[in-house]
């Protein structure tokens, strides 16, 4: 059976997936449109939305806990508009 991960532990975690999307390099043959870059930039923030994904719905989680969720998801949308984007 998987261990069970704390709220504080998955938005942390959730950042710094975030932020290892920001940290790809570019790479230099078709820059932002090389489809592997886009997968992977994909893929990181589709793993820090799916690791703070619950947290909302949990009875524990304290009205500032949902904030933060809710802050994460906002950095997340708006980390692939820059990346991929911008």
């Amino acid at each position: 059976m998987s261990k069970l991960i704390p709220a504080a532990e998955r938005i942390v975690r959730a950042r710094a997936l975030i932020q290892q999307a920001r940290d790809l390099p570019v790479p230099a043959e078709n820059g932002r449109n090389n489809f592997s870059y886009i997968a992977q930039v994909k893929a990181l923030l589709r793993q820090a939305r799916d690791l703070i994904k619950f947290i909302r719905q949990t009875p524990s989680a304290t009205a500032e806990i949902k904030d933060e969720v809710n802050k994460i998801y906002q950095q997340a949308d708006q980390a692939d508009r820059e990346i991929l984007h911008g």
